[in-house]
Parts: C-alpha cells; sequence; structure tokens
C-alpha cells in the first residue's frame, strides 16, 4: 500500500508546535505501517506453515524410509554373501569328506602294501632273494607315503579354510542381527528391494539377477549410515574366503585325480610284476619237472647198467663153491694141461679174469656214485619244485589279495 503524504495549508491560525506535533505523529504512524507491511510479506515467505507439524513429520518418515530401505539393501546382500558363504562351506566339506575319503584308501593300500610285503617273507628260503617284485613294492611303498603326506597337508589347509569361512560367516551373521535390528516394519523379500529375479543355477544355488545393478550398495561407507565399515569388512572378508576356498576345491580336485591315477598306476606295476614273476616261477618249475623227468629216466638207465654190470660181474666172479664149477671153467682142465706140458706156455686167462672182474667192480663202484648223484639231484629238483610251487602260490595269494582289496571296501581293523 502506497503511503501518501499529508499536505496541510500552511496558512494557519493554530500555534506551530501543536501543528508539528500532529505531523509528527501522523509520519510516525507512517513508518510503522510499513514496517508492518514489510514485516507481513517477509513472514508469508519465510514464517513455517501452519501444518508444520505434519511437514516435519512426514519429513522425518522419508528420511526413515530411505534410511531403512538403504539398509534393507545392505542386509540383502549380506544375507546373499552369507548364503554363498554357506553354500562354499558345504561344498568344501564335500570335497575335505573326498580328501579323507581318498586319503584313507591311501593308508589302506599303504596297509595292503605292507601285507603284501609280509607274505612274501614265507616264501621258502631258495625263492627269499630280492627280486623285482620287492623292488616294486618298495617303490610302490614310498610312492604311497609321498601320496599320503600330500593328501594330509591338503587337507589341514581345508580344515584351516574352513575355520576361516567359518568365522567369515559368524562375523556376517552378527552384522546381519545388527542392521537387521532396524527392519521390523519393512518386508525383508528380496524382489521387494529392487525387483530382481531369483534363479537357480546348475549346483542348485539361487542368483540374484540385476542385484547390484538396479539397487546398488550405498556408494560410500559411513560409520552411522546404512553401509558401515563392518558390513564392508564383513563382505570383503567373507569375498575373499570365497575366492580362496573355490581355488582350494580345484586345487583339491586336482590333487585327488591325480594321487588316484599315481595309485592306480603303481598298483598295476606291482600287479604286473607279481603276474610276471609268477609267470618267471611257472616257466621254471616246468623246466625243473622236465629236467626232474629227464634225472629219473637216467636213474633207470644207471640202475639197470648196475644191475647188468653186477650179474656180469657176478659171472665172472663164477660160481660161489669149486664144487659148482664145470669143467671148462677150471684152469687145470686137460687142455691146458697138455698145453704146458711144454715149457713158456703160461696161459693169462687167470690174470684177465682177475683183472677183468676189477674193471667191472670198478665200473660197478662209478655206476653206484652216480646214482647216488643223480638221487640226490633228484632230490634237489624235487624241493627245488616244491620252493617254486611255494613261491608261485604265495605270488598268487598276494595278487588275489591285492585284487580283492582294489575297490577299497574293506575295514582297516586298526590306525595306520
Amino acid at each position: 500500500m502506497a503511503m501518501k503524504t499529508v499536505q496541510l495549508n500552511t496558512a494557519t491560525i493554530g500555534p506551530e508546535s501543536w501543528r508539528n506535533a500532529s505531523l509528527k505523529a501522523i509520519k510516525l504512524s507512517q513508518n510503522i505501517v510499513g514496517r508492518s507491511d514489510k514485516a507481513c510479506d517477509l513472514g508469508r515467505s519465510m514464517d513455517p506453515v501452519p501444518q508444520l507439524r505434519d511437514t516435519v513429520g512426514q519429513l522425518s518418515n522419508d528420511e526413515i524410509h530411505r534410511y531403512v530401505r538403504e539398509t534393507r539393501v545392505v542386509v540383502a546382500k549380506l544375507r546373499e554373501s552369507m548364503l554363498d558363504t554357506n553354500e562354499e562351506i558345504k561344498m568344501l566339506t564335500r570335497g575335505k569328506e573326498a580328501l579323507e575319503k581318498a586319503l584313507e584308501h591311501k593308508r589302506k593300500d599303504i596297509k595292503l602294501n605292507r601285507e603284501s610285503s609280509d607274505i612274501r617273507v614265507s616264501r621258502p628260503a631258495r625263492e627269499k632273494d630280492i627280486d623285482g617284485a620287492d623292488d616294486l613294492l618298495g617303490a610302490e611303498r614310498m610312492h604311497l607315503l609321498n601320496l599320503k603326506r600330500m593328501l594330509e597337508a591338503q587337507l589341514k589347509l581345508v580344515q584351516q579354510q574352513l575355520q576361516v569361512l567359518d568365522v567369515a560367516r559368524k562375523r556376517l551373521a552378527a552384522t546381519i542381527q545388527e542392521r537387521s535390528r532396524v527392519l521390523d516394519l519393512v518386508c525383508h523379500a528380496l524382489s521387494s528391494v529392487a525387483n530382481t529375479t531369483v534363479q537357480h543355477t546348475n549346483n542348485g544355488r539361487m542368483s540374484v539377477n540385476g542385484y547390484m545393478g538396479s539397487t546398488p550398495l550405498p556408494p560410500r561407507v559411513d560409520p552411522i549410515g546404512p553401509f558401515t565399515p563392518e558390513a564392508e569388512i564383513s563382505l570383503n572378508e567373507a569375498s575373499d574366503a570365497r575366492n580362496r576356498s573355490g581355488m582350494l576345491r580345484r586345487e583339491l580336485k586336482d590333487l585327488i585325480d591325480r594321487t588316484e591315477q599315481l595309485q592306480q598306476s603303481a598298483h598295476k606295476s606291482v600287479n604286473d610284476g607279481l603276474t610276471r614273476k609268477i609267470g618267471e616261477t611257472a616257466t621254471l618249475k616246468q623246466h625243473l619237472q622236465v629236467g626232474a623227468g629227464e634225472n629219473r629216466h637216467s636213474i633207470h638207465r644207471a640202475q639197470r647198467w648196475y644191475d647188468a654190470t653186477e650179474r656180469a660181474w657176478g659171472y665172472t666172479r663164477g660160481p660161489v663153491t669149486t664144487s659148482d664149477l664145470t669143467t671148462r671153467e677150471r684152469l687145470d682142465r686137460p687142455l691146458v694141461k697138455i698145453y704146458q706140458r711144454h715149457p713158456g706156455t703160461q696161459l693169462p686167462e687167470a690174470q684177465l679174469i682177475v683183472k677183468g672182474g676189477d674193471g667191472l667192480l670198478d665200473s660197478l663202484t662209478a655206476t653206484s656214485r652216480n646214482i647216488g648223484l643223480l638221487k640226490l639231484a633228484q632230490l634237489k629238483l624235487k624241493e627245488d619244485i616244491r620252493d617254486k610251487k611255494s613261491a608261485m602260490d604265495v605270488d598268487s595269494s598276494i595278487y588275489r589279495l591285492r585284487r580283492r582289496k582294489a575297490n577299497h571296501r574293506w575295514v582297516m581293523g586298526e590306525a595306520f
């Protein structure tokens, strides 16, 4: 409102002071009116509206809703990380069980190797010389011990990683519990967080697509905000633990496959060595049997010759009593007596008979000695055949034992 200036006639009859006092009062009133109008205009633009309480309450509610929604996003991410950590623990636990099973198989293989070596000790003394099968068993034992140490070291790493994952899971659970304290009045469904789609992967786990794209985590870490440093540390620690666990699982699988292949290769080489030794023993046994047959045939020939020579020696010696001698066998038969009437007509008949008897006796002695040697050789051949058969039975029993226990479906009975 424009203020109008009061114009008065200068020609007055009233006193000057009286007129000035009135004018002063008018000016003062006009100044106050202008100031009041300005204050009203300023109040219209600056003063709170009448519904201040409702407006402030609505703003507070909006701030609370924003904070709660962001906290719900953080909690959803923490729960997703916890689910992934749980699945990683399950998979690593299954890997640990597979590793323990492989380690048990290696212990059984070591026990089977020791049983095979102990059984080979029961071979006859003739067959106890160290051979290629013993070398293969020793090499297999050293190989299995190295594999056992490798699996035990890997098992220790797996157990330590499981402890790390458990610590990360507990920290996530504590952080989720702490962050979830302000989510009592909101829906916790993941679909309500970011309109995400849930898909099932091949291993049965749920993956949330579009989670980080449509509703990302708060851009900065705030100690008094939704995304606290503890939440970030929990997420990073769990992610690092899962990554290390995934690498460890891959190494674990490769190690189990490699040790299984190496064990099977060593087991096959020992079985092949035992098979070759059994074949060689069987071949030697057959040659020994042929030799024993030839020796027995030679004994029979020598015995027949001994009998014939003994009979010839008996014929050469003549009858036991002189009364049994015929006239033609006597050295003083009539024909000889007539011949010896002249001097220098001595006959070598007696010397030749004695010499022939001595030769036959020497032949009997030599034949008897040869028969004894042949019989001794026959005994050695039979003993060797018996030892070869025993050694072959021992190696065959070891081979059958290793074939029977190759599937590891047996109980060790004691710690090894």
